[in-house]
């Protein structure tokens, strides 16, 4: 089974290197237009209940039925949320958790370790169900953490946490094998795509 691991695309945030975190920030005009319809066309993609990722399915995979999984939303950055790393290069509570590799708690939002196992979690379900089911392809259109937590913990080969962020609209595949899983949770990384109209790629 394969397995496509995709993040939003371009928001206003992104842009401007903002947090965003649960904030619901839409694609931006210039993100939709960036957009193109995938080479794939699964029945079903999960998505993320927030609203950039739920635009980005519909024009992406526009025949899919998006099935939403609360779990899949973006970690939860508390008072960082809508600020960047040059609005806060002063602030004592941003650098101290950017001095602990953003492993501590956010005030007002997650811990890293609280929202990998809440991500990770999800995906194993999906996981086991679409193997159990004899699925061919499994579809998830999330966040650039989504990708991190999942990646840093079931792909191969093995790699760090920020190591696993995706760009804009695009992502990996992974291949599921059911022996494989049960045996060891691991997920080969057997490609990387981008879901952008051919004069855009390259910018986001």
């Amino acid at each position: 089974m394969k397995i496509y691991l995709l993040r939003h695309g371009l928001t206003e945030y992104n842009k401007d290197k903002r947090y965003q975190g649960t904030r619901d920030i839409p694609l931006s005009a210039e993100g939709r237009a960036q957009l193109a319809v995938a080479d794939i066309a699964p029945e079903t993609v999960y998505v993320s209940p927030l609203s950039r990722a739920r635009s980005t399915a519909e024009i992406v995979f526009p025949q899919a039925e998006q099935v939403v999984v609360d779990d899949f939303r973006e970690m939860c950055f508390g008072i960082f949320e809508g600020r960047n790393y040059i609005d806060m290069e002063h602030d004592p509570e941003y650098l101290a958790w950017v001095g602990g590799n953003c492993e501590g708690s956010v005030p007002g939002g997650e811990r890293k370790a609280e929202f990998s196992a809440r991500t990770c979690a999800a995906f194993q379900s999906l996981v086991d169900q679409a193997l159990a089911q004899g699925e061919e392809l499994l579809v998830i259109m999330a966040h650039g953490g989504t990708q991190m937590a999942v990646m840093e913990r079931y792909a191969l080969p093995h790699a760090d946490y920020y190591h696993w962020c995706g760009p804009n609209a695009g992502g990996y595949v992974l291949e599921a094998d059911s022996a494989a899983w049960r045996a060891s949770r691991t997920l080969p990384l057997v490609g990387t795509v981008q879901y952008l109209k051919q004069e855009q790629e390259g910018e986001a």
